[in-house]
């Protein structure tokens, strides 16, 4: 590849990149509007053929580092440089293409080896129906020496057609010879009230809606894929009226609330696996047996990072409501982010002292660690509950 373009805080101002406007509206990159300087070196990089072939994107968590990630992945492999419109780019988006792999960690203290050698495995194969692949790496300060001394050689000298995304927080916290081998993305937090605004241009919804969906969702982008999606705005209907009922649940009616709280964040997976399957399918006639358990494998991968996900979303929008409980239990006049669900939040506030909705937060917190830990989804949830419905009743 050509040599990258170098990245250059004094370009914000867009002045010597393609301004965000000249980006096909329905592409990922244009959705990045939060991170200005990000989207311009981004588009810059593509539009002038100078893509690297190792990034890593640093930012605190929230700043949609995994959201540039796969915008970058879908402008590199699209032919028009991220139109949004073509089968590559709606792949892309819908997190279906079978040559861009994202990786997070599989063990509570970090990545295994085994993730690392299945990756030097891929990337030996050629393409499946892009030009290239690209490679998402989440959480690489988890890149312990052994996976990382397996990784570096190929990140020395990557195959041509390859380009890796490293996600990380800090430059301090990742190995010295990960960082020496990427070109370094700064990403700054996002305030909420920015945020909002951007969501509201990008949807055209109201601030308060766009409040509830970065409160549950995070970054702007996913927040506006959040709004999109019937089936995830129904998990966090179901989590937040599985909490409103626990001072009257029984632990049949715990046990219950978790599972149908699960299936809701399973729901939205139903199409991802039709895709993976159809994928499969495709594939079958032209690839070796090695190559579709390779491609079967990544597929699990992604079930199980995206179900991760939904999990993490509907325990945010659990931290959101009782947060909104315990402001409101301290200043009547307080007006929740949760403004779509006046009741919940009222009933709550009625029945809870601050005390109790500071605890009741603890335990959201304490179950988003044990599912990073990779503690089985129903087991936290159901623990989640019941710690819940003590903590509730304070």
């Amino acid at each position: 590849m050509k040599q990258p373009v170098p990245f250059s805080p004094d370009e914000a101002d867009g002045s010597r990149v393609p301004a965000a406007s000249q980006v096909a509206p329905a592409s990922l990159l244009a959705q990045l509007d939060s991170q200005p300087r990000v989207q311009a070196f981004l588009t810059r990089a593509v539009s002038s053929g100078r893509v690297g072939q190792a990034y890593l994107f640093l930012g605190a968590s929230g700043a949609g580092k995994l959201d540039a990630a796969w915008a970058f992945a879908q402008a590199v492999l699209c032919e028009d440089g991220g139109c949004g419109v073509c089968d590559t780019c709606r792949r892309v988006a819908h997190r279906t293409h079978p040559d861009v792999h994202y990786f997070a960690p599989e063990s509570a203290t970090g990545y295994l080896i085994g993730q690392i050698r299945d990756l030097l495995d891929d990337v030996a194969l050629a393409p499946v129906r892009a030009r290239g692949k690209v490679y998402i790496i989440d959480r690489c300060d988890l890149l312990h020496a052994n996976a990382a001394n397996a990784l570096l050689k190929t990140l020395e000298e990557p195959p041509e057609h390859v380009v890796f995304i490293l996600l990380g927080t800090s430059a301090d916290v990742v190995l010295p010879t990960i960082v020496s081998r990427c070109q370094q993305v700064p990403f700054r937090m996002v305030p909420a009230a920015e945020a909002v605004r951007a969501v509201v241009r990008q949807t055209g919804v109201d601030e308060v809606a766009a409040a509830t969906a970065v409160a549950v969702a995070g970054s702007p982008a996913r927040a506006t894929a959040f709004l999109k999606s019937a089936e995830r705005r129904e998990a966090r209907r179901v989590m937040l009226r599985a909490i409103d009922g626990l001072a009257y649940a029984d632990e049949a009616d715990v046990l219950s609330s978790a599972r149908e709280i699960l299936g809701a964040v399973k729901a939205p997976l139903a199409d991802l696996k039709a895709a993976q399957q159809a994928e499969l399918d495709d594939s079958a006639d032209y690839l070796s047996r090695g190559a579709v358990k390779q491609l079967e494998d990544r597929n699990k991968r992604e079930l199980s990072a995206r179900e991760r996900s939904g999990i993490m979303e509907v325990l945010a929008a659990a931290r959101s409501l009782l947060r909104d409980v315990a402001l409101a239990c301290q200043d009547p006049a307080y007006v929740p982010v949760n403004a779509d669900m006046p009741e919940v939040v009222a009933r709550l506030t009625d029945r809870v002292s601050v005390t109790g909705a500071v605890a009741a937060l603890g335990c959201v917190e304490e179950c988003e660690r044990r599912v990073r830990r990779n503690v089985t989804p129903q087991l936290a949830l159901e623990v989640m509950l019941f710690d819940l419905r003590k903590a509730l009743c304070r």
